[in-house]
Formats: structure tokens, C-alpha cells, sequence
């Protein structure tokens, strides 16, 4: 199991696969897929603002079936409390994604450097 993270999932949605090396190619195949439903929401976001065609729920029930994508279904007051200790950002959405990838005890697939830096469960790769 591995989650991932919201560009991520707008490259799969697009079916933009060149965004990801061979070793990245090779776990999104091997590995089952879920994602917080902060992704979701900010796909949403990015729909509102003109970034992506569709909204969030459009792209989850696209992928659910095209890639067997699935939403976590941790606690959300648990992720809360794990996302107080994440001071090195101010992105809420960061926070809750990096923490709720922590409490699955699963990695976290991002191209993001600085969640990299952050995080140790977080990879690329």
C-alpha cells in the first residue's frame, strides 16, 4: 500500500505518465493505491481555480476503477493531532496529506522536495 499525493494523482488522471521514472512506474504498479481525502478537496481546489477539468470527485471515481485508487479511511481526529506537530509548514493540506500517510504506516509517494525533506516516510521513487 502506498498513498499519494495530489500531482500525482492529476498525472495519472491525465494519463501524463512521462512525470514519473521508470522506478516510480514500477511501485504505482506494484502497489495498491490510496490517497487522503484532502487530495480530494484540493483537487477540488485546482478544478475551481482552472488548473484541472474536473472536480475531485470526478477524478476518484475516474481513477477507482482505471487503477483500483481507493480513499483512506483513517481517523480524522488521529490525523489532526499528527498534523499539530508538522510546524514546518503552513500548508494545512501538506499537513493532513503527510500525517494521514503516517498514521496508515505507509509511504508517501511525492515529486514534492520539500514533504521529501520533511517526512521520512515520504519518497520519490
Amino acid at each position: 500500500m502506498i498513498h499519494l499525493d495530489t500531482h500525482v494523482v492529476v498525472w495519472l488522471f491525465a494519463g501524463d505518465l512521462g512525470h514519473f521514472p521508470p522506478p516510480v512506474l514500477e511501485r504505482l504498479e506494484a502497489e495498491d493505491l490510496e490517497i487522503s481525502p484532502m487530495v480530494v478537496l484540493e483537487l477540488e481546489y485546482l478544478f475551481e481555480i482552472g488548473r484541472i477539468s474536473v472536480g475531485g470527485e470526478a477524478v476518484l471515481r475516474d481513477l477507482e476503477p482505471r487503477i483500483g485508487l481507493k480513499l483512506c479511511q483513517e481517523p480524522l481526529q488521529e490525523i489532526i493531532f499528527a498534523a499539530l506537530a508538522r510546524r514546518w509548514t503552513r500548508d494545512p493540506i501538506d499537513r493532513i496529506i503527510a500525517s494521514q500517510a503516517e498514521i496508515a504506516g505507509v509511504k508517501l509517494l511525492t515529486k514534492d522536495e520539500a514533504l521529501r525533506d520533511h517526512e521520512d516516510h515520504a519518497l520519490w521513487g
